[in-house]
């Protein structure tokens, strides 16, 4: 079968081609170009300019486009770089800064996955001739005896990418294809030696790919630099505490930068980007017994009938809690904690498991 392969350069996504091109598999690498090398040329950010933020970052770099092409190379398959600026920058970027500027806290990989890699990529497969999509995620798919496709989590639970795929229909995982979700990162790596793949022990990225420096408020200001304003630091009772130079620099359970006298540490407890207020409060403040979110996607296609008990997890490495999960229409749903969880971030996706498997998952109100 022909099946194109998602690389970005990075060991997970190079093993994935290698092992399918080693079953017999046509191969086809494809990359997507998603930010210039160079600064952007968006309006205000001129050629040139260091400070337009837009430089390649920790992951999807020209380097690492060419460390994919040197793997097609090395094991004989053909490999494309496709230009997906304009997507990402207005599906994940422009995202991210309105989300920021609204007192939210964006996921942009979830964004990536869901809007460009299972959307525009499987579209530029068919285009190929190819019958499935594959990425170098840590997540698996089994398809039951009735037909329905299952998204369960990756064997290493230490890398574990099922959070970020929860948005993933029945007719993408039809055509989805995670050749190394059942195996650990040191096997991956055995793997890639075995092969003499040139990125064997290549790090993984850390950093969001368009922020390298990790200065998510500052590249927020030089993208909307007529959005942010300053506002006040409150406390729970409305007293001003202090002042603070945009919403776009705090998330909830926040605690350093606050600059704040206090005898007791002081948390961010709400953000209220109209007002453009900040809330702080103690510690205990931040546990929320409940939830409502909104896009919510159901693997399966079918929201569930009234309650349902379920692991809930609110952030990537937030541990999964246990609760209960109904529908609300509209495509979005509340979830009730059966203990209140820590800074429950609007913007965070919360994603929701039986066992292993992914049920479905949105965005937390």
């Amino acid at each position: 079968m022909r099946i194109v392969v998602a690389m970005s350069g990075g060991v997970d996504s190079s093993v994935a081609a290698a092992l399918l091109a080693e079953q017999g598999h046509d191969v086809v690498g494809v990359s997507m170009h998603l930010h210039p090398s160079t600064p952007s040329g968006r309006p205000g950010h001129g050629p040139g300019d260091p400070g337009s933020g837009r430089a390649a970052g920790a992951c999807c770099t020209l380097d690492d486009l060419h460390d994919a092409r040197r793997v097609a190379q090395a094991i004989g398959f053909p490999h494309y770089i496709l230009n997906f600026e304009s997507r990402f920058d207005e599906a994940v970027v422009s995202n991210f800064v309105r989300e920021y500027v609204a007192g939210r806290t964006p996921i942009p990989c979830a964004r990536c996955n869901s809007d460009l890699k299972f959307s525009a990529l499987l579209d530029q497969a068919g285009g190929l001739g190819a019958g499935a999509l594959a990425t170098g995620h840590y997540a698996r798919i089994t398809r039951g005896e009735d037909g329905i496709f299952h998204l369960l989590r990756g064997r290493d639970l230490g890398k574990d990418q099922s959070y970020f795929l929860f948005a993933l229909t029945q007719e993408q995982m039809a055509r989805a294809l995670f050749p190394v979700g059942h195996l650990d990162k040191d096997a991956v790596r055995d793997h890639a030696r075995r092969l003499g793949l040139r990125v064997a022990g290549k790090p993984d990225s850390q950093e969001i790919c368009f922020v390298p420096d990790g200065d998510y408020a500052a590249f927020v200001e030089r993208e909307a630099p007529h959005l942010t304003r300053p506002g006040a630091i409150v406390s729970e009772g409305g007293r001003v505490l202090g002042t603070h130079e945009g919403v776009h620099r705090f998330t909830i359970g926040q605690r350093r930068g606050l600059r704040l006298s206090s005898s007791a540490p002081l948390y961010v407890t709400h953000i209220d980007a109209a007002a453009a207020r900040i809330v702080v409060g103690p510690k205990e403040a931040l546990g929320r017994a409940s939830l409502t979110a909104s896009g919510v996607n159901w693997t399966s296609g079918v929201a569930p009938a009234g309650w349902r008990r379920v692991s809930a997890q609110i952030r990537h490495r937030h541990p999964a809690a246990p609760a209960r999960v109904r529908a609300l229409g509209d495509g979005r749903a509340e979830l009730a904690f059966d203990e209140p969880q820590t800074a429950v971030t609007p913007g965070q996706a919360v994603v929701v498991y039986e066992g292993e498997e992914v049920l479905g998952g949105g965005w937390i109100e």
